[in-house]
C-alpha cells in the first residue's frame, strides 16, 4: 500500500493510498462522511487487486488529509479535491466509487470537470441532494434521530453519535477491534467538518439525466441510514445506469458481503 498527499481545492493536502495492479483499470474510492480510507480495506485488500489499480481518498476534513476550519460548502472544491487526485496520480478513465455521501462528492466532480474523463460512476448507498425536504425523505428514522448527536459539539452526545452510525451502517455487528478501529477514524473528524457538509443545500436532478457515462448503483436492502427506494429514483434519473441490489445487506455494502459487491464492481468495470 503506498500513501501520498495531493494538493487539492484550495490548496488543502488530500491523503491518498493505492495498491493493486499499476496498469490495470483505476477504481477511485470515494468514503461516506465522517470515515475514512480504511473503509474500503475489503476491497482494497482483495482479489480486485490482481486486475485493478485501487486508489481511495481521504475526504478533505477526514483521515489523514488536512482539516481546515472552512471549505467545506463550495462544491468547486470538492470537484477540485477529486480532480487533483485523478490528474496528479494519472489515473485513465477511472471508475469513481462512492459511498453515502461519497456520490455527492463524485458528482461534484461532474458538474465542474465533466465526465469526460471518467470510465464510469458507481453510487453506494448514494444520496444526491441535501438540504431539502426531498433530501429528508431519502433518509431513514433511524439515521435521522441520531443527527443532532452526530453533528453535536459535545463530546458526550458526539460520541453517541458516532456510535450510533457505526451500529446502522455495519450488520453483522464488527468485532470489537473493528468498531474501536472504526470510532477512532469516525471521532478524528471535528465537527465542525460533520456540521459544515450537512450545512450543503442542493439537487443534482439536473445533473443525472444529463450522464451518459456508465453508472452502476449498489444498495443494500436493509440499509438504515440510506432509503432502498433512493436507489430507485436514481435509476428513473439514470435509465442507463445498472442497478444492484443486495439482499440482507446494511448501509455498508461493501464491508457486509465484499465477496458479492467486489464480484460486481468487478462485472461493471469489465463491460466498459
Amino acid at each position: 500500500m503506498e500513501s501520498s498527499k495531493v494538493t487539492g481545492g484550495g490548496g488543502v493536502q488530500i491523503h491518498v493510498v493505492e495498491t493493486g495492479n499499476p496498469h490495470g483499470r483505476p477504481i477511485l474510492f470515494i468514503h461516506g462522511i465522517s470515515q475514512c480510507w480504511m473503509s474500503w480495506e475489503r476491497q482494497l485488500n482483495s482479489g480486485l487487486a490482481k486486475k485493478y489499480r485501487l486508489v481511495a481518498m481521504d475526504l478533505r476534513g477526514h483521515g489523514q488529509s488536512d482539516k481546515p476550519r472552512d471549505g467545506y460548502v463550495d462544491s468547486q472544491l470538492w470537484a477540485d479535491d477529486v480532480h487533483a487526485v485523478i490528474q496528479k496520480l494519472n489515473l485513465d478513465h477511472p471508475v469513481l466509487t462512492g459511498w453515502s455521501y461519497g456520490p455527492l462528492v463524485a458528482l461534484d466532480y461532474v458538474r465542474h470537470h465533466g465526465e469526460g474523463s471518467i470510465g464510469g460512476l458507481h453510487m453506494v448507498g448514494g444520496v444526491t441532494k441535501l438540504g431539502s425536504d426531498d433530501a429528508m425523505a431519502a433518509i431513514t428514522p433511524e439515521f435521522a434521530s441520531i443527527l443532532p448527536d452526530f453533528l453535536s459539539n459535545e463530546t458526550e452526545a458526539t460520541m453517541r453519535g458516532l456510535q450510533g452510525i457505526i451500529r446502522l451502517c455495519y450488520s453483522p455487528e464488527p468485532s470489537a477491534a473493528e468498531k474501536f478501529l472504526m470510532l477512532g477514524y469516525n471521532a478524528s473528524v471535528p465537527p465542525h467538518v460533520r456540521q459544515a457538509m450537512f450545512s450543503r443545500s442542493f439537487s443534482n436532478d439536473d445533473l443525472l439525466q444529463k450522464i451518459r457515462k456508465p453508472v452502476l448503483i449498489t444498495h443494500g436492502d436493509a440499509d438504515a441510514v440510506v432509503k432502498p427506494a433512493a436507489a430507485d429514483q436514481h435509476k428513473a434519473a439514470m435509465p442507463h445506469a445498472q442497478l444492484h441490489r443486495m439482499p440482507d445487506t446494511a448501509h455498508a455494502a461493501f464491508w457486509a458481503d465484499a465477496g458479492a459487491f467486489n464480484q460486481r464492481l468487478q462485472d461493471f468495470c469489465e463491460s466498459l
